[in-house]
């Protein structure tokens, strides 16, 4: 009996070659509808299925290859006597090779479609096929990526392909539908957390390891939507590494929290600010510095320069060998600036023509374009055994309680927003010190809430006296304290008054709050509780 083999691709890369080649070599084809007519067009013979099955194509070819003859000559067992006789008795033959890919639902789900015109997208006939086939991959030759059709004809011309590498093309297959069904169920799905959480990415990049040299790493981006990684522009510099792309995440997360100018993406929050009727002035331009997976410098400014300076002064020494994230396009006088320092990448929704002349002058910095802000509404993580999966923090406020008899003072009151926004993005637990719209002070990643605070203080007291003697300050204490979650106790309220902050934003919830408040109360200073805790872990 001869060999038959069931092409049917929606991608037609390199299917002429590998039907000529099995034509050649003595093979039956079968196909269906539009892979048919290009075949023939080829000049190969080819049978079209329902000639086999002997039913027509039906329902907007919706319905071409689900029939009994051709899963049978698929799932039948060779070496199962019955299984061949059964074959026999219904006049039925075995299909030894199926090669199909699938309607492009990832691409269309992703096109703007109406619901009806997205559905259409979902391929039935060609997963079944494909399963049908993996499933009896002791049999069946399974061909789904082009990228394997040259060595399928490789090893058919030396004789057969081996056990093992049907295997590896069965995996492929069930690899692929699992990919493909996890993208249609989130398309359909309205649940947030599912029974099974289906998630649905493509590998896009091996790394050369991962977090450290002895592992391996590599990136998958989303399959079904967008998303930053997978919209990346990479204009210079080495390959991304697994810890670039992970401090790369934070950077960008950050910074677009200010607001993304390339398509005037609103600040992270700016609908609970509004309705708090609280004034939050963005400046033009932001800047994000990052080292290690967690900021060393965030700062506003009415130009990027101005911002990027101010972000510098907050941790010159941390700042070496980080990644700069920009909000707006790098301009020439920035570009210059970062030149002066060595740092692994800069990215930002932009890069005039000098400024990338500018910077590619640096061989290994990378430098990367994005346009797009983050969107994710969900997050997970790997957990031994499993996954965690939560919901993104994109709320900033709940509320604005002013609970001293100090009221913050107008001025204070986007430097409190900022300093929000920034200790939202450092690790916990986590205190931001701000003036001028500047990250002056970091502490984060402590042990106790204390510890962060201190740490912060006494940076930001280093720096603005640096600033003082530089020129660049008037040497005054900075003014504001932002905590990414409630004081437990009163010391970082003290703490703070002996450190001259005026006014503090902090989310409240403790059973201690009144003491804390009454620590405030006593030394002066405003305090604004805002119900939102910003753990990040």
């Amino acid at each position: 009996m001869k060999k038959r083999a069931l092409i049917s691709v929606f991608y037609k890369e390199g299917v002429a070659e590998l039907a000529s080649f099995l034509s050649q070599s003595g093979w039956d084809l079968l196909s269906t509808g539009g892979t048919a007519r290009y075949l023939g067009e080829q000049g190969l013979p080819v049978t079209d299925v329902s000639a086999v099955t002997g039913f027509p194509e039906c329902l907007d070819g919706r319905v071409k290859t689900l029939h009994p003859a051709i899963h049978a000559g698929l799932l039948a067992r060779r070496e199962i006597k019955t299984h061949m006789e059964t074959l026999e008795k219904l006049n039925l033959q075995t299909i030894d090779l199926v090669c199909v890919n699938l309607y492009p639902f990832f691409e269309k789900v992703q096109a703007g479609l109406s619901l009806e015109e997205t559905v259409e997208f979902i391929d039935i006939g060609g997963p079944t096929m494909l399963r049908s086939a993996s499933k009896n991959y002791h049999d069946v030759i399974v061909l789904t990526d082009p990228a394997d059709y040259g060595e399928a004809v490789s090893l058919l011309k030396a004789g057969s392909i081996p056990l093992e590498t049907r295997k590896r093309l069965a995996g492929k297959v069930f690899n692929l539908t699992s990919a493909y069904d996890a993208a249609i169920a989130r398309y359909l799905l309205d649940d947030a957390y599912p029974p099974f959480y289906p998630i649905s990415v493509k590998k896009t990049q091996s790394l050369r390891y991962g977090e450290n040299g002895h592992q391996t790493a590599a990136l998958y981006v989303n399959t079904d939507r967008p998303g930053v990684f997978g919209s990346l522009e990479q204009l210079a510099g080495k390959e991304l590494s697994y810890n670039n792309i992970r401090d790369l995440d934070l950077a960008w997360k950050a910074v677009c929290a200010y607001g993304l100018k390339a398509d005037d993406a609103p600040p992270q929050g700016e609908a609970e600010v509004a309705a708090l009727a609280l004034k939050d002035e963005a400046a033009p331009a932001a800047c994000v510095a990052v080292k290690h997976n967690t900021p060393c410098g965030i700062a506003l400014g009415n130009t990027l320069l101005e911002a990027y300076d101010k972000a510098y002064a907050c941790d010159p020494v941390s700042i070496f060998g980080g990644i700069i994230a920009s909000n707006t396009t790098v301009d020439a006088a920035t570009a210059a600036r970062l030149g002066e320092l060595f740092l692994e990448i800069v990215i930002a929704p932009d890069f005039e023509e000098d400024a990338l002349e500018i910077l590619k002058k640096k061989k290994n910095l990378r430098i990367i374009r994005s346009r797009l802000a983050p969107s994710e509404k969900k997050e997970y993580i790997a957990v031994d055994g499993g996954a965690l999966v939560q919901e993104s923090n994109r709320k900033l406020l709940e509320k604005w309680d002013v609970v001293t008899k100090t009221a913050p003072a107008d001025e204070d009151i986007p430097e409190m927003l900022f300093g929000m926004r920034a200790v939202s993005y450092v690790k916990s637990n986590a205190i931001v010190v701000v003036k001028d719209r500047t990250a002056v002070g970091i502490g984060g990643g402590e042990t106790n809430r204390i510890w962060a605070a201190e740490l912060a203080l006494n940076r930001a007291a280093k720096n603005t006296a640096a600033a003082a003697e530089a020129g660049k300050g008037d040497g005054s204490p900075a003014r504001v304290l932002a905590s990414d979650a409630f004081f437990p106790f009163p010391d970082v309220v003290e703490v703070a008054g002996i450190a001259g902050i005026r006014t503090i934003i902090q989310v409240g919830g403790s059973l201690n709050d009144k003491a804390s408040i009454e620590a405030a109360d006593r030394l002066g200073i405003a305090m604004v509780l805002t119900g939102i805790r910003h753990f990040k872990h």
